[in-house]
């Protein structure tokens, strides 16, 4: 634009930095002319931090706050991570080229530190031609005012020097003072005035003012009762014998005062006559418009959105719903509460004359507002069908920046990730526009978290928890605890059982808890009356019994087994309700064998009425006791009187060992589900005269050596836990993570061994270390303590402090206790707001007998060697393995 910007670049304080950028960003961006401003659109970032810069002479020039709102920028990111860069078009770097206005941005892209930033210039260009005497713009951090040369209204002012008086261009005067009007006059250097942070420029035809709205040269004044923040100048020019002068001013509304807000909706008052603005006559309103982040809405587009605009003789109103498209939710945490505000962005843009002059006034206010927190207490639904066995819930309804982190149920927490790990299915659901989100939860009844109390004719679930949330830009945490409960009835089927010795089956049929309401088969023949009482059927109003001769025609039998099976069905609908097959399997002299040093043999043999049985898989009652010897056709076993599960019962003169061969319970149970082949069970028994006395002599022999432990790794109960100060008397809890800590705080780590309680045994630290995740194998690391020792390589090295007996430490040996600097995390690192977590190894050792390495005591030969790197850890090398965190830097 030709910019005759008195502001050098030392004055900026910043230096211009050659850079090498890209074509093109991985982030979308898009540009659009608003007029007299140009907005650029980048995003959504991802999580990536945004620095904006603009680009002269192919350097970059960092934009810092303060040279934002003296050059003309502003810039905001809304709550999905998509920001909005606004420039006047007039702003300090901007090039003029015929009403065709080019700004070049340079945009970095900060990620994780193990990736380059990512660094990308655009050049934007917009054209505006429809420029009034007057601009004014009211931005988030400055007000502007672009006034035309000829100044109140209608004239130059030129004051004559020696007699010599003429109208010429402000371009080939030179601005000397400029005076403030607080509203007390403040005259001021034009180059002083610039270092204060005002931003002044002409052109041959416009002066330029930009002032930050923090300016002190700025003041407050009530316009037709709303407040109104006024910055009034006067600025002069000088060339030779001439003096000129030109007047600019600019007036923005505040919050306070104009805007109020009902349960439901914005109202925003703006003065339709701004006095400050008025030099003389009548003002004659000729356009207003409304407008959402800068972009001018048309009549249809504010009634879709239940917007409404009004105009009267006294104000500009205009109303937005709160929660309305155009806007968005954000969460806070107060009082360990959650709270939402809306927060929307309107833009009133007015053109008016004034009377006298006929010049017009173009005025645009951008003019974010933010409701008051409002409360909204999360809510649990609860979805549960107590019939389905699991537990469903619903906790919202969230804006999208809030996360869950945790579960807290009465015996354990449990991360979200812990949770999915062990079938509790837990998932957040983002709304179609992404305004809000929930999460779901479903517990199985049959998970431990869930309690279980038994009623009449009923179960009784029940589920304490408490769900664990962060608002994820501020970290800042809160929670919502809920019960549920849910009542099943306990409808219990019908069941057959029985059992056989050689001469009859036993058959006990239970009702269940719908009584009898079930006709029972016998073989093919229906368990009549006259049946009943053959079978001597007895019933006491819960269940019956009846019992079933080998030789009766309901049972099949041959050579070597009999079978009986026994049907009920429901009376209304004629279904099965259950099958119950019992055979038995007669073993013969062939096929069991009693020896008399307790061992005995039996052979089963597959059956064609069980076609489908692999007899490799049969077990005797210990499910671990196979068979010796297995084909397609019989399983051969050999066990003792007292193993594989054998019983022994006393009889008179006899001693009697039983066992049986069947499948183990998973597999006949998912045998019996997949196919109607009756269950497959046999009975051996060895029996022994216990009237018979044997002598049997045998000669000790004396012990050689005292037996005794060797030391070694294993899984002990190992805690870590997080002192205030060097005292330790005074920790961190968990509901305290994360904890925050400052560069200049040591932390203060204790390792103590739970268990066993014996003064016989110490803990030993063999490595510790930090990372940045929870994973304790995670990149970067930070290595603490190698070997037992302080890393010698690092430059703030740990610190081991002795532990002495007092009321909380019995035996000093099962404690170890460190001091760890901050500033050891901060080395190489430019971001040091981040979350840490520590990791120990720790081997358990006997105190009175050890063997070497670590267990000789902590850190006996500093100068190992290691240079700062752990040792390789094998397959074979076991450890208890502690882990502490999260711990933010601050």
């Amino acid at each position: 634009m030709g910019h005759l910007f008195a502001l050098g670049w030392l004055i900026l304080l910043i230096a211009a930095i050659n850079i090498e950028a890209k074509k093109k960003p991985s982030i979308n961006t898009s540009t659009k002319c608003l007029g007299n401003v140009m907005r650029v659109d980048v995003g959504p970032l991802g999580g990536k931090l945004l620095e904006v810069g603009v680009v002269i002479n192919n350097s970059a020039i960092l934009l810092t706050p303060s040279l934002a709102s003296q050059c003309g920028f502003s810039m905001k990111i809304d709550h999905l991570g998509n920001a909005m860069i606004y420039t006047s078009l007039q702003n300090c770097f901007a090039q003029n080229k015929d009403e065709a206005f080019t700004t070049a941005f340079q945009l970095r892209f900060h990620g994780s530190q193990l990736a380059e930033d990512e660094i990308y210039q655009m050049a934007e260009t917009c054209h505006y031609t429809a420029w009034a005497c007057r601009e004014i713009i009211c931005d988030h951090n400055y007000m502007e005012a672009s006034e035309c040369s000829r100044t109140q209204r209608g004239h130059v002012p030129v004051y004559m020097i020696s007699g010599f008086m003429a109208h010429m261009s402000i371009k080939s005067f030179r601005m000397t003072t400029i005076t403030f009007f607080t509203p007390a006059e403040k005259v001021m250097k034009v180059i002083d005035a610039q270092r204060s942070g005002h931003g002044i420029a002409n052109t041959p035809k416009r002066l330029v003012l930009r002032s930050p709205k923090t300016s002190p040269e700025t003041y407050t004044q009530n316009v037709a009762g709303v407040p109104m923040l006024v910055v009034k100048t006067s600025t002069v020019f000088e060339k030779k014998w001439l003096v000129t002068r030109i007047d600019a001013a600019a007036a923005c509304p505040i919050q306070e005062g104009s805007v109020f807000f009902t349960a439901d909706t914005i109202t925003w008052y703006l003065p339709r006559r701004i006095d400050p603005l008025i030099s003389f006559g009548q003002p004659k309103l000729l356009e207003v418009y409304m407008g959402i982040d800068g972009q001018r809405l048309d009549a249809a587009e504010i009634e879709a959105r239940r917007y409404s605009l009004t105009v009267t003789d006294t104000y500009i109103i205009s109303v937005i719903p709160i929660g309305a498209v155009g806007g968005y939710y954000k969460s806070h945490v107060q009082d360990g509460q959650y709270h939402i505000s809306y927060t929307v962005e309107p833009m009133i843009e007015m053109f008016w004359t004034e009377d006298a002059t006929h010049e017009g006034t173009r005025y645009k206010v951008f003019f974010p507002i933010t409701t008051p927190l409002l409360p909204r207490p999360p809510q649990v639904t609860d979805r549960t069908i107590a019939a389905e066995r699991v537990f469903k819930l619903e906790l919202g309804y969230f804006c999208p920046d809030v996360a869950l982190v945790n579960i807290t149920f009465p015996s354990e927490v449990l991360s979200v990730t812990e949770c999915r790990a062990r079938g509790i299915n837990v998932l957040e659901h983002m709304s179609p526009n992404s305004s809000y989100k929930v999460f779901t939860l479903e517990v199985p009844f049959t998970d431990p978290v869930v309690q279980q109390t038994s009623q009449e004719g009923a179960t009784v679930y029940s589920l304490h928890l408490v769900f664990g949330l962060v608002v994820l830009d501020d970290f800042a945490p809160f929670s919502h605890a809920a019960y549920v409960q849910a009542t099943l009835e306990n409808i219990v089927p019908p069941s057959v059982s029985g059992g056989c010795d050689y001469q009859n089956f036993y058959v006990l049929v239970k009702y269940g808890t719908q009584g009898l309401n079930f006709q029972t088969a016998v073989g093919k023949q229906i368990l009549t009356q006259s049946l009943a009482q053959q079978y001597g059927f007895a019933e006491n109003g819960t269940h019956f019994s009846f019992v079933v001769p080998f030789f009766d025609p309901a049972v099949e039998l041959s050579s070597i087994k009999s079978r009986l099976d026994v049907t009920l069905r429901n009376l209304e609908t004629n279904t099965i309700i259950k099958e119950f097959s019992k055979p038995i399997f007669f073993p013969s002299a062939e096929t069991l064998h009693c020896f008399p040093n307790g061992t005995m043999t039996a052979l089963a043999v597959k059956l064609e009425s069980v076609p489908g049985l692999n007899p490799s898989q049969l077990t005797l009652r210990d499910p671990t006791c196979g068979p010796t010897y297995s084909d397609e056709r019989y399983a051969y076993f050999v066990f003792t009187g007292n193993s594989c599960g054998t019983t022994r019962k006393f009889l008179p003169n006899m001693m009697m060992y039983e066992n049986e061969i069947s499948l183990p319970d998973e597999l006949g149970a998912k045998r019996a589900s997949n196919s109607e082949e009756p269950e497959y069970e046999l009975k051996v028994s060895c029996y022994y005269d216990i009237n018979t006395t044997y002598a049997v002599a045998f000669q000790p022999r004396q012990r050689r050596n005292e037996p005794y432990a060797e030391n070694a790794k294993g899984q002990l109960q190992v805690a870590m836990r997080l002192a205030l100060d060097d005292s330790y008397s005074v920790f961190h809890r968990v509901e305290d993570y994360p904890i925050t800590k400052y560069l200049q705080q040591p932390l203060y780590f204790e390792v103590e061994l739970l268990t066993p309680a014996s003064p016989e045994v110490s803990v030993e630290l063999e490595n510790c270390w930090a990372t940045l995740d929870q994973d304790r194998t995670s990149r970067p690391r930070w290595n603490l303590i190698i070997n037992g020792c302080a890393n010698p390589v690092d430059q703030y090295q740990v610190i081991f402090h002795p532990v002495w007996t007092d009321a909380r430490v019995q035996y000093p040996s099962h404690f170890k206790r460190f001091e760890v600097k901050m500033f050891a995390f901060a080395q190489d690192q430019e971001d040091l707001s981040r979350q840490l977590f520590v990791h120990c190894d720790v081997m358990i050792c006997d105190a009175r007998n050890p063997l070497g390495g670590v267990c000789n005591g902590q850190c006996m030969n500093p100068d190992n060697g290691n240079k700062g790197q752990r040792r390789a850890v094998s397959d074979e090398d076991k450890f208890n393995h502690v882990s502490l965190g999260p711990i933010r830097i601050s």
